[in-house]
């Protein structure tokens, strides 16, 4: 993977940190902007285009959730990976909620901030979601999936999706009806099961369910222990 070819937005008001970081990135040839506040890294974000984002949550004039809010409105593929503290659980979950794909909590390592924009960056340049006939529509119950479109259509409207739901769609409807272990989920969709934790992929689940929410025969059962059923009713 050529990382110059790669431009990263990082949102980090800790001048240090975000010093650290910028050096870092740039000596493995990322071509990095930064923003000290929500503020420029919106007005970054409107003239240029990114390919992934690192956001911290606690951000002066504009907060990290508005930031990725705004993002969302006009971009669903890019990647966000939000910078957190390690103790605010409910900020992570949020911050999944909004939009964002993961979050990694601080201090970190950066090796391990590496890992993951590594894990981000190869999957959305090779679209793995994309297999054998992938451009093909697939249709799950009412709804019409486009997985090289990242949508989700339906006769009444049109959802555009981030890359990891539109990855989790296509493992679902590649796995109809079959019990699918939270390990597998993670190991297929993220490349990693030690990483992304349990309460993160609830979030992308809940986020499925309500996109699917319209069409009563498809259901994504949590199987206690386990993991989870995604399953299709054929109407008789």
């Amino acid at each position: 993977m050529n990382t110059n070819e790669f431009k990263i937005l990082l949102v980090e008001d800790d001048d240090a940190l975000r010093f650290i970081v910028k050096d870092n990135l740039e000596q493995k040839n990322y071509d990095v902007k930064v923003a000290e506040d929500g503020k420029i890294a919106i007005e970054l974000f409107a003239e240029n285009d990114f390919d992934l984002i690192l956001l911290d949550v606690m951000l002066p004039k504009i907060d990290g959730f508005e930031v990725a809010k705004t993002i969302r409105k006009t971009n669903e593929q890019v990647p966000i990976i939000f910078l957190t503290a390690r103790s605010m659980t409910e900020d992570k979950i949020k911050g999944l909620t909004l939009g964002g794909d993961d979050y990694i909590p601080k201090p970190f390592s950066m090796e391990e901030l590496l890992l993951k924009m590594k894990i981000f960056l190869r999957r959305s340049q090779s679209q793995p979601i994309s297999q054998e006939n992938s451009s093909s529509t697939i249709i799950l119950g009412k709804f019409v999936f486009l997985p090289d479109d990242l949508q989700l259509n339906t006769d009444e409207e049109s959802k555009n999706l981030t890359l990891k739901e539109a990855e989790l769609i296509r493992f679902f409807a590649d796995n109809t009806n079959k019990v699918l272990s939270r390990n597998d989920i993670l190991e297929k969709v993220w490349g990693s099961n030690d990483y992304f934790l349990g309460r993160s992929l609830d979030v992308f689940i809940s986020r499925l369910r309500k996109y699917f929410k319209s069409d009563s025969n498809i259901k994504i059962t949590n199987l206690h222990g386990i993991g989870f059923r995604f399953s299709i009713k054929t109407e008789n």
